[in-house]
């Protein structure tokens, strides 16, 4: 059975136009992705980590030290500086699919998934260095990805591109720790209007559910 870990990092936590709630678009798509993954994998949810909720604490001097520790050589106080570290690799670990709703948050992915990353990023757990070059531990599984942009035009060509720092970044991440098939969806504008703004989920939406019709078909 094809398992899936979802991380949420949105600090919304309703679905688009939940009443009394903010909206949530990036986690709005991810519920669509989730939707065609059970479709058309038959794959469950495993995990769902929600990063706003639960947020990992920075990494400290203890944790980086463990990072780098033989595991003959860890003490009770690095151990418990990488325990969380050891049990979010573990759910990586354990999952085909890596599901991620993230909005932008000052051009960047917000500070609770970065320190997500920072967990995961680890030396002989998740990437190796040998012989002068990097490669990742954790490859044979797939990664999703949907996007918010609360203004519009940071699709290839356009004004904002060049200001993207969130899905540039987190494809490197994601590839660096040997995930390779990387699918993304986005929705932009999410600031605008409430037309403008249902048009663009509509048309998000409609985008995700093609994706996973067409990936039926043979």
């Amino acid at each position: 059975m094809t398992t899936i870990l979802r991380i949420d990092a949105s600090a919304r936590p309703g679905p688009a136009h939940a009443a009394g709630e903010q909206a949530s678009f990036s986690r709005t798509l991810a519920d669509a992705v989730q939707q065609g993954l059970i479709g058309h994998d038959g794959a469950q949810i495993v995990t769902l980590r929600d990063l706003a909720t639960d947020p990992p604490p920075a990494i400290a001097d203890a944790t980086i030290k463990g990072f780098y520790t033989p595991a003959e050589a860890m003490d009770d106080r690095l151990r418990a500086a990488t325990a969380l570290s050891d049990s979010l690799i573990a759910e990586l670990e354990a999952a085909d699919i890596l599901l991620i709703s993230t909005p932008m948050y000052n051009f960047a992915v917000p500070a609770a998934l970065k320190a997500w990353i920072d967990q995961i990023m680890r030396i002989n757990r998740t990437f190796a260095y040998n012989n002068g070059a990097f490669s990742g531990l954790l490859k044979g599984k797939r990664a999703y990805v949907a996007y918010s942009y609360g203004a519009g035009g940071y699709g290839d060509g356009g004004p904002l591109h060049s200001f993207d720092f969130m899905r540039p970044y987190l494809t490197m991440i994601l590839n660096f720790i040997g995930i390779e098939d990387v699918t993304s969806f986005a929705v932009e504008a999410t600031t605008a209007d409430m037309a403008t703004v249902d048009a663009a989920m509509v048309a998000a939406i409609k985008g995700i559910d093609r994706h996973f019709v067409g990936a039926g078909e043979v």
